[in-house]
């Protein structure tokens, strides 16, 4: 569908990639994978022909139409949520607009048999047929779908998009994309602001999707979920494999293992024939050997090993000193932000060494309570510490909260105390920051670098209490598994916030639930919680978001869900009855040419030596049978929705 045929990139003198190939095909689910500034973002531009390459050519057919998610994007505050998933649908709406105007100037015509009042309507006939063909009777479900799916409520839905945060309007923005169901969908980074749910929403749309996806992500599970190819880009060449994302984890180790023993036999071969050359160059009986060498050493493709960032994070938290068999007690925890409640009588029992993970969907209250239990935030209730409590907090934002005109060492010294002033610059090597690398401002370091520089922050006092929120946030695979095998090792207690499912798992053994202003224990691991809590179908999904909504909502609230939950199922079931109209009309064509075939008394013979022909007549009759009873059955249970209106 889509070649990209010996691409190469340029910036200046630096080349990105050089002769780069390879297809997209219908349906293809692809992880671009690779280091960091490797280029897997400039390969969507390519693609998307917002980057023209300095060589090479992107082939794609002339009418195919792309979704594309950038990492950064622009957004505008204009309307509300659902005004803005509507304009996802906006051919459609032109195709509505154009029957409206239609009819209108229709209505004005009294002469029905003149030629232009015929092809007006005829013209009706083929935008309505469009707008059906094109699902315009099924815009406010798909829209109430997508927006339940990524974690909205009804009652967001009539909200200005300008009272979201920047997260939840890039899920706006998401949707858009989503429900505008291009050729292909181009994703970098699409888990970004999503929470567990959301992802695995994500995860059931993807691979019922019907079209080509290529994306770009740092979640493992999300890659190994919706991915069946894995395309790496690596100094500047690509390596195609068709496998999700661990697939290919094990076989890039085998090619890495049989490119370095190739490149030391051929090392080997080219200092023999240089040996060779230096010894008989100059002995005239071996001249023409001599010569052939030198020719086949100039001919000689060098192989490369791809070079590997070696360079990775090291480190181990303090001892954590003992503290009490209970570290706190929270008895009837509420908390209000103004007319807002977001915690409601929590009650949470934490005990030593438990490793817990805080879920749920975003502006449930994990942060909240997590900011409550190190004192960020007044709330009612009760809390209670236990024995000899030291906390250690990393923020969701924490990266954003340094200060940005300090260096890097002083960021440590200025909160550092003790004897551990003087292991600073081990402290900061263990994060990657090297020589004048700690000299550097603050605001001058990626998103990464300062999210290692905040986690450095931890080593610098031993904590029993560690609480974590979204620690893998700008963090590569290799910095959060090795993340992840500092925590396992990690003596004290742990309460982390996260949405990386491959992060929690063999990590948390409870699980905390947030939902409708509670929360809920759930004993295991994450994987368990997601079997038990069957968050990952989108009709269970769905059917949670209408119970919360009943359950919380007002009376207008409940009977508006139910109205809207009605008039789908309606619209399902007539949609079904005209899908088995026309079936059942296709059924009676084909019968009907086969009676007028087997009546014709010139060919009889010859139809009568031909069995299949028969085979074929009766399954097309047991068929429309078939058909006919689900008709049948459509219709009357599109009657029985009908009295349930009156």
């Amino acid at each position: 569908m889509i070649s990209l045929d010996n691409i190469t990139v340029q910036f200046g003198g630096f080349e990105l990639f050089k002769d780069i190939s390879f297809m997209i095909n219908r349906n293809d689910r692809i992880g671009l994978v690779g280091k960091n500034g490797a280029g897997k973002s400039s390969i969507l531009k390519v693609i998307l022909g917002e980057l023209v390459p300095s060589k090479g050519k992107v082939s794609k057919p002339n009418d195919i139409t792309f979704g594309y998610l950038p990492q950064e994007l622009k957004t505008f505050d204009t309307t509300t949520v659902f005004d803005e998933a509507m304009k996802a649908f906006e051919e459609l709406l032109n195709i509505k607009k154009r029957i409206e105007e239609l009819n209108q100037a229709l209505a004005g015509h009294s002469d029905y048999c003149s030629e232009p009042y015929l092809n007006m309507v005829n013209k009706i006939t083929v935008e309505n047929e469009r707008w059906k063909i094109f699902g315009g009777e099924n815009i406010k479900e798909e829209i109430e779908k997508c927006l339940l799916g990524l974690g909205f409520n009804y009652r967001d839905f009539s909200r200005p998009t300008a009272e979201f945060s920047g997260g939840w309007r890039m899920r706006i923005k998401n949707k858009k994309i989503l429900l505008k169901k291009p050729d292909v969908l181009l994703l970098d980074e699409p888990t970004n602001h999503l929470d567990i749910e959301s992802i695995q929403w994500l995860e059931d749309f993807l691979n019922e999707y019907k079209g080509a996806v290529v994306l770009i992500s740092h979640d493992r599970a999300f890659l190994d979920n919706v991915t069946h190819r894995t395309v790496e880009i690596s100094l500047g060449k690509i390596y195609d494999y068709k496998v999700p994302y661990s697939k290919y984890i094990e076989l890039r180790k085998q090619r890495m293992k049989q490119q370095l023993a190739a490149y030391r036999n051929q090392q080997k071969l080219i200092e023999d024939t240089e040996n060779f050359i230096r010894r008989f160059r100059y002995q005239a009986t071996k001249a023409n050997q001599v010569q052939v060498r030198i020719k086949q050493l100039a001919k000689l493709e060098r192989i490369e090993v791809d070079e590997e960032d070696t360079s990775v994070i090291h480190f181990r938290f303090p001892p954590a000193p003992r503290s009490g068999s209970i570290v706190l007690e929270a008895k009837s925890v509420s908390k209000n932000y103004g007319n807002n409640n977001v915690l409601n009588n929590i009650d949470l029992i934490i005990e030593r060494g438990e490793k817990i993970a805080f879920v749920g969907r975003n502006g449930e209250g994990k942060t909240t309570l997590s900011r409550i239990i190190v004192g960020e935030l007044d709330y009612k209730g009760e809390i209670k510490y236990g024995h000899n409590i030291e906390t250690g907090y990393y923020a969701q934002n924490q990266d954003e909260l340094l200060d940005g005109d300090k260096t890097i060492f002083q960021t440590l010294d200025y909160i550092a105390a003790g004897e551990v002033r003087t292991q600073l610059r081990n402290i900061l090597g263990a994060f990657l920051f090297h020589g004048e690398d700690i000299d550097k401002k603050v605001k001058v370091l990626s998103g990464g670098e300062r999210s290692r520089l905040a986690l450095a922050q931890l080593l610098l006092r031993p904590y029993n209490l560690l609480v974590l929120d979204e620690p893998t946030n700008h963090l590569d695979m290799q910095s959060k598994e090795i993340l992840k095998q500092a925590l396992l090792k990690y003596d004290g207690t742990l309460i982390v916030v996260s949405h990386d499912r491959h992060f929690l798992d063999g990590l948390v053994t409870k699980v905390y639930e947030f939902r409708n202003k509670r929360i809920k224990e759930n004993v295991g691991g994450i994987y368990d919680f997601s079997r038990k809590n069957k968050v990952s179908s989108l009709q269970e999904l769905e059917y949670r978001e209408k119970k919360l909504v009943a359950k919380t909502g007002s009376k207008a609230e409940m009977q508006y869900t139910e109205k809207k939950e009605h008039e789908r199922k309606i619209r399902q079931v007539i949609n079904r009855i005209k899908n088995a109209e026309i079936r059942i009309n296709e059924l009676e064509k084909e019968i009907e040419y086969m009676d007028t075939m087997f009546a014709n008394p010139l060919n009889i013979a010859e139809k009568l030596a031909d069995n299949s022909l028969y085979l074929k007549y009766e399954q097309l009759k047991t068929e429309l049978g078939e058909e006919l009873n689900k008709w049948e059955r459509l219709y009357q249970m599109k009657t029985n929705f009908k009295k349930s209106d009156k």
